[in-house]
């Protein structure tokens, strides 16, 4: 017997669909030609959570037809930076390395995903995209404007945390992890800055250095700097949960 499918094809399994940008390099290592890529559990936390994965090519002309067949989009980090002309800096720190295809991909969708109020979840680089994409600037090198900065690039493996993160009471993030501090890991040479309009600082290191961001307008809207696919506590799966959840209400009916 044929199982009958949906309009968007891809929803008729029951589980929620979620987007996720692939990382993408113009050649060396996997292969010599152009290549895209994603660790695993980026993916592998999104079907542990309840959810279904849907990994996007950088195609600026389909992206109305990707966030026709999502019901969330995952933002995953990176080993790269925004142009800080795309936030108003008039310099770029030497330690700044651009994948402009990729960033104005992501550029597009999540602003495409917030317009449908569809659940975002950016994870450190993602996190970083999401401030400025919500009107936020970033620090372009923590060492440089931070006094006493923690180790955000941790010398340990990612697989161990860094540091804690201090939550903000009542937050997004303190009702999904009910937590107001937790350990996280930290892989990260920038960070959030100024926040733009109605944006909420949700978590905070002891440095001071901003560690999420969220915004109360939207269904779900939350960015962390740190990489809870690696769950390095019981916070990092919750954020997993909730954005899964988020993302099987926000299906349509």
């Amino acid at each position: 017997m044929m199982t009958q499918t949906s309009s968007a094809g891809v929803r008729a399994s029951g589980r929620p669909v979620i987007g996720i940008p692939l990382d993408a390099e113009d050649g060396g290592g996997y292969s010599k030609m152009p290549w895209y890529a994603l660790r695993k559990n980026y993916v592998e936390s999104v079907v542990a959570a309840g959810g279904l994965p849907l990994l996007l090519p950088h195609e600026p002309a389909l992206v109305e037809d990707y966030l026709d067949r999502i019901d969330g989009l995952l933002v995953p980090g990176g080993a790269f930076d925004i142009d800080p002309a795309m936030f108003g800096a008039r310099t770029r720190h030497d330690t700044v390395v651009l994948k402009e295809g990729r960033t104005a991909f992501e550029v597009a969708i999540t602003r495409g995903a917030l317009a449908r109020d569809l659940p975002v979840l950016g994870i450190c680089g993602g996190q970083q995209l999401l401030h400025v994409v919500l009107g936020g600037t970033l620090i372009q090198h923590i060492p440089d404007e931070v006094d006493n900065a923690l180790a955000h690039e941790q010398p340990n493996p990612r697989t161990e945390a860094g540091h804690i993160v201090r939550v903000a009471p009542g937050s997004l993030l303190h009702r999904v992890t009910g937590a107001l501090e937790f350990p996280v890991n930290s892989a990260h040479h920038q960070a959030a800055k100024a926040s733009g309009p109605d944006v909420v600082i949700s978590a905070i290191a002891t440095d001071g250095v901003i560690e999420a961001i969220e915004h109360p307008a939207y269904r779900f809207c939350l960015g962390v700097q740190w990489h809870p696919e690696y769950h390095i506590s019981d916070a990092d799966t919750k954020v997993f949960t909730a954005f899964l959840q988020a993302a099987k209400e926000s299906r349509p009916s």
